[in-house]
């Protein structure tokens, strides 16, 4: 499919602040043999090529590139085994999260990645490295794949790792290529691990009415033997918006809505109920002990609307006006530090800057609502220096792309630029692959 046949949905991916390019070329790839072809041609002819899923991602790393071809793998989208003795499954790089739990269900297991998007391919996944609210217990994309399937810049094809979960044999490629956002290799098969789907789970809902009482309380939870499964961070304005959005009643006494300023969501899960109940009373006290105005459980139901609601928070952001969205990463004790400064500049700026997180693993998600131009670039390099002072990164999960670029270029260290460059022309030294993204 060539130009003016090419649909617009192609042109973006679901970054804010970005502007959409039309491709000269689109290319729906059947195989990894197709994909190998495609691209053996490009790096003859010296067209630049950019990988594509369901473009659900949130910094512009799908975004096409003036003149080049685009590649999607929505017809790659075969799983092509579940492996229940072994704990994997094998699947085709447009296989999107949702098709694969839904598969997962029937055998008893799960994926445990969930980046909030499940409408997002396991390919795109890969190339961010995404995570998602069960990072704190399952950790995120690169430490649940075992093996990927390639395509070089040259056309070649490569496979590394397998169904396995040690190997000291050389340069780990799988881990490399994994958050590569398709500027080293695109990947057309991807073997990820699978775990029996919890027998019994909670999930708790705790107010506070001071911030610094929460950055007290996420310790102590995580040095308990209780490790959460989902533990995030919501503002108590985020809260009341999405409660309202998903029209749900949370069952909190208006004296509590009035005086907490942020909340806790808290999920447990085990094999064992008994198990659950005594992690339930452990986390309960603690959190009455560091603080909390009280301890709510919620129902199934509850539960499983506003965990929906949560994973739907950008959209919710987007829809009220927000302009950029960041997801920086801080070291956990630094949450509470983190989060005072992002109080100053908005402050400083006169501006709103809405904070839901993932408490657990120290990823920040802050919506910016400033119309500026200026002035929002001057608040994120703000932002993103304060999380690189605090030992953090610019992106926990989103990935670099276009949006995030000049802000990365600008702040990391130039040594580490420098070795990465040289990465990348070891994988692709024509410059093809998705080029103006991430360097």
């Amino acid at each position: 499919m060539v130009e003016d046949a090419i649909s617009i949905d192609y042109f973006h991916d679901e970054s804010l602040g970005t502007t959409p390019v039309p491709p000269r070329c689109l290319v729906y790839v059947t195989s990894t043999l197709e994909c190998a072809q495609v691209i053996a041609t490009a790096n003859d002819l010296k067209v630049p090529v950019t990988a594509r899923g369901s473009g659900s991602g949130l910094s512009g790393g799908a975004l096409p590139i003036q003149g080049g071809i685009v590649i999607s793998f929505e017809k790659m989208n075969q799983i092509l085994e579940i492996d229940t003795q072994n704990h994997t499954a094998t699947l085709e790089a447009g296989v999107t999260l949702e098709q694969l739990e839904l598969s997962l269900a029937e055998v008893g297991f799960v994926y445990p990645v969930y980046p909030g998007e499940m409408s997002a391919t396991i390919g795109g996944n890969v190339a961010t490295n995404a995570g998602g609210m069960r990072a704190v217990k399952y950790g995120v994309t690169r430490h649940n794949v075992l093996g990927v399937e390639f395509v070089t810049a040259t056309g070649d094809v490569i496979s590394s790792g397998g169904k396995f979960v040690k190997s000291s044999s050389g340069y780990d490629l799988t881990q490399l290529v994994i958050g590569s956002e398709g500027t080293l290799a695109l990947v057309t098969k991807v073997i990820v691990a699978i775990t029996p789907i919890p027998q019994a789970s909670v999930t708790l809902l705790i107010p506070f009415d001071k911030l610094s009482s929460i950055s007290v309380a996420i310790p102590e939870i995580l040095r308990s033997n209780c490790t959460p499964s989902i533990l995030e961070y919501v503002d108590a304005v985020g809260l009341k918006v999405m409660a309202s959005r998903e029209g749900l009643d949370l069952g909190l006494p208006k004296a509590i809505q009035d005086e907490a300023r942020a909340y806790l969501i808290c999920m447990l899960e085990e094999a064992d109920p008994e198990g659950l109940e005594k992690q339930q009373l452990i986390i309960s006290n603690q959190m009455i002990e560091n603080g909390a105005l009280d301890v709510y459980e919620l129902s199934k139901s509850q539960a499983l609307r506003l965990l929906r609601v949560r994973e739907a928070a950008f959209w919710v952001t987007k829809e009220l006006g927000a302009t950029d969205i960041v997801d920086i990463v801080v070291p956990r004790a630094q949450i509470p530090n983190f989060m005072d400064q992002i109080d100053l500049i908005a402050q400083e700026y006169g501006t709103i800057i809405s904070a839901v997180g993932h408490a657990g693993d120290g990823n920040i998600h802050l919506s910016i609502f400033e119309n500026d131009h200026a002035i929002k670039g001057s608040i994120m390099s703000k932002l993103y220096r304060i999380g690189l002072d605090l030992g953090g990164a610019i992106s926990a999960e989103h990935g670099i792309g276009t949006a995030k670029r000049p802000y990365f270029l600008d702040l990391e260290d130039p040594t580490k630029l420098e070795l990465m460059r040289r990465i990348k022309y070891a994988f692709d030294p024509n410059g093809i692959l998705n080029p103006g993204k991430v360097l």
